[in-house]
């Protein structure tokens, strides 16, 4: 997951009663404000006073029991940061899932109710991101949750989604393993991303590799899955270095590369500080071919920096705006009609919008929103027409099945299509063997525990 800066800092506190209302959302999509005492917290409050549990109230762990308590809406709690560290890439997720509730509404919302929306800012600050969550659940009573940009945002508020026993939809492409009985990722793994552009590099450009990748558990990780994929393709890991993620000056990291030399680099860098090395290593003429799961397609570098600091980047995403297709130029027309002043709609933008409205077909096939049941239609193996192509959820694993692609950018910044294939998330249904509709799990695995090159250093 490419973390857009690495230091909290000093966010601005703000109280958690406070909603930011989206100016552009058109008035059919109401957002509730949690300083009220509204309908739903009224009927829960009832409920738990009187010794019933309902769905997602209190801290109880005995079983999703329904949805809504409100029989006149559906409440989709929306959690994605708009401003601090995050909000350039959290912002289009926002916009997405304001685009995917509005069109619903249009069309009469779910099962005949209109949808409402719990949005506060958490202001890429995951102290925030807890109490929202829990404000969510416990008093707005959410029908599901969509939160969070970090794998470190997830995995702060995971254990609350679990012990709430709430249906979860994380949406960034991550690092991946993560087996959770109440958590959908919605986004490409790691396996999937570089398991379409590692193999295309290697039979392009040579099988002798140089890492460089962000010092953190993402990066550590990817780094993981890069020796994996270099053992399956006989691919050869001539160095690697973990980069810390205060690091703007990469004049060593260079001067390592050039006297390297080797066939092509993956880079998998995070974050405003790393963007620096597209810049210097143009400037110090290090034209070794880039392959990539981190930039372009979340943090839109090829549009932000001037040519040719992209040149031959190759990246394996699920989606970047530039696909050439009939359905993609239809979403990004309705995307910036809506938000005409928007930079650029990035992977997890569409995984915000897709897996909406895969949740509200969900919802009206088993005619309500009654968490366990949609979890268990969710479960059976669901087909989702989404912007990048026609994919599929894995149910057994909650994982998805996505259409990748291998995007490369040229010296003037313009994306082509240089690959296409459609790709499972393998690890947790192969390597692993889970079956989340066989066995309940909150886990996240990791690749060192599966395979020997996973636990070799350079």
């Amino acid at each position: 997951m490419e973390e857009n800066a690495h230091s909290l800092g000093e966010v601005e506190k703000k109280t958690v009663n406070t909603v930011e209302t989206d100016q552009k959302s058109r008035n059919n999509v109401r957002q509730l404000d949690p300083s009220s005492r509204n309908r739903r917290e009224f009927l829960a409050a009832s409920a738990a006073a009187a010794g019933t549990v309902l769905a997602g109230c209190s801290g109880s762990t005995s079983g999703i029991l329904g949805g809504s308590s409100d029989d006149e809406a559906v409440t989709l709690g929306i959690l994605e940061d708009r401003s601090g560290n995050f909000a350039l890439n959290g912002t289009p997720k926002y916009n997405a899932s304001m685009l995917a509730v509005e069109e619903f509404n249009e069309e009469g919302g779910i099962l005949d109710k209109e949808i409402e929306t719990f949005t506060p800012d958490p202001q890429s600050d995951n102290s925030r991101y807890q109490e929202l969550t829990r404000q969510a659940i416990q008093r707005e009573n959410v029908d599901a949750l969509w939160a969070g940009y970090s794998s470190a945002t997830r995995e702060t508020i995971r254990p609350i989604v679990d012990r709430n026993e709430q249906l979860y939809f994380y949406t960034t492409q991550y690092e991946g393993g993560v087996c959770d009985q109440y958590t959908f990722c919605m986004g490409a793994t790691a396996r999937q991303q570089l398991g379409s552009v590692f193999p295309y590099m290697v039979e392009e450009f040579g099988s002798n590799v140089y890492t460089i990748a962000a010092d953190y558990n993402f990066g550590q990780l990817s780094a993981d899955w890069v020796r994996v994929l270099a053992d399956e393709t006989d691919a050869n890991i001539m160095d690697e270095e973990f980069i810390p993620l205060s690091v703007t000056d990469f004049g060593s990291t260079i001067n390592n590369i050039q006297e390297t030399d080797p066939d092509f680099v993956m880079a998998l860098l995070v974050g405003q500080n790393h963007t620096s090395f597209w810049n210097q290593r143009t400037s110090a003429g290090l034209d070794i071919p880039m392959g990539t799961s981190t930039v372009m397609a979340q943090g839109y570098q090829h549009q932000r920096l001037d040519p040719p600091a992209m040149a031959d980047v190759y990246g394996g995403f699920n989606y970047m705006q530039e696909i050439p297709t009939d359905r993609n130029q239809s979403f990004r027309e309705r995307y910036y009609e809506k938000f005409p002043d928007a930079d650029y709609i990035n992977e997890e933008a569409v995984n915000n919008y897709f897996s909406i409205k895969m949740y509200a077909e969900a919802a009206e096939a088993v005619g309500s929103t009654d968490q366990a049941d949609i979890i268990e239609e969710l479960e059976s193996g669901v087909n989702v027409s989404a912007p990048e192509g026609d994919i599929s959820l894995q149910g057994s694993i909650h994982h998805m099945t996505h259409n990748m692609r291998v995007f490369r950018c040229d010296e003037e910044h313009n994306i082509t299509v240089e690959a296409q294939e459609m790709i499972p998330e393998q690890f947790l249904s192969e390597t692993v063997g889970a079956d989340l509709t066989e066995k309940d799990e909150t886990t996240q695995y990791v690749p060192a525990n599966f395979y020997e090159e996973a636990n070799t250093t350079q």
